[in-house]
Formats: structure tokens, sequence, C-alpha cells
């Protein structure tokens, strides 16, 4: 578009024809974009927030230009205006999110040990009595709940060798593990 045709298009959107405002919009709205992108801290939605507001600002103070080979920066200049306050608006809103959770850290109490034992011991007390009756949930309940047979202690009790009792505990270990990674891809899948 040469200097005067872009002075003609903007006599007639000063009319408010609409195929005139149209023209510019399609010729500006690539550079108007790239400004807002220039701000890291805006989104997506941002940064369109930023070209509509942009050329409804430009369209409604468009009477008031007096030359029209300087529309583009005065354009440009009202884009990085509006992208700079919206980008100031998230750096704030950034700030205060991060203040609260500053806050919450701070104001949560930790849990005390004997309460998060406590929940630790219901965690494994679930998936033990989860197991099938059978040799490994009487030797992962010996050894977990219980707590205070050690493998050899629950092999003489079983009437076992240690490394029988090792291999059922780590079976549990593994079936512990299995349903752990389970559990996360449910979540992150749901």
């Amino acid at each position: 578009m040469t200097e005067q045709e872009l002075a003609e298009c903007i006599r007639r959107a000063v009319r408010g024809e609409q195929p005139a405002c149209g023209e510019l919009y399609q010729r500006f709205h690539a550079s108007v974009r790239r400004v807002a992108q220039g701000y890291a801290e805006l989104g997506t939605a941002e940064v369109e927030d930023v070209v509509q507001e942009t050329f409804v600002r430009a369209f409604r103070e468009l009477p008031r230009l007096q030359h029209p080979r300087a529309f583009s920066g005065w354009l440009l200049t009202i884009a990085r205006h509006h992208a700079f306050a919206l980008s100031r608006g998230a750096r704030a809103r950034e700030r205060v999110a991060e203040g609260l959770a500053r806050e919450a850290e701070v104001s949560a109490p930790a849990l005390p040990p004997s309460l998060t034992l406590e929940r630790r011991v219901a965690v494994v007390r679930a998936l033990i009595e989860g197991l099938p009756e059978g040799p490994e949930k009487e030797t992962a309940r010996l050894f977990y709940l219980e707590g205070e047979l050690s493998a050899r202690e629950i092999a003489e009790r079983l009437g076992l060798g240690k490394s029988a009792v090792t291999m059922r505990l780590e079976r549990f270990r593994a079936r512990v593990k299995r349903e752990l990674m389970a559990r996360l891809l449910a979540a992150e899948v749901g």
C-alpha cells in the first residue's frame, strides 16, 4: 500500500466505511500481534486482546491523527502501551499468587510426625488388605504392620528360609510400585 493509498484508506475509515477499516486491519494486524508477542508475560488470549483493543482504540481516535504517514508508528505505540499495561497486570497477578503461595506455606502448619506416620500406616494397611489371601499377604503384614520383626525372624516364624521372605517382600514392593504407577497414570489421563 502506497502512502497515498494509505491516506485515502484512512480518510474512508474516518468516515466509518467498514471496508476501509478492514483493509487497515488486514494490513497492520500482524505487526500489532508481533508487538504484543514481544511481552513474555502475555499469553495467547492476552495477545489477542492487545490486537483487538489496539484497533478499537485506533479506529475511535483515528479522526485525531493529523499525518496519515504516521499511522503505522502511532498504531504500534497504542499496541505497546496496551501490551505494557496488560503485562504489568500479569506480573502483579503473578506476584500476588507467589505471595499467597508463600503465605500458605508459612501459615499451614506441617503435619505432626505422629499423624504423618498414621497416614502412611493406613496407606500400607490398605495395600496389604487388598492383597489376595496367602503367604505374600501374611509376610507383608508381619513385616510392615507389626513392624517389629526382621526378615530373618519372619522366616523363622513361618518356617521358611530368609531368601523366601525377602522374595515375598520384593514382590509386594513391586506390586505397590505397579499400583502407584497405575494410579498416577489414571490421574494424568482422567
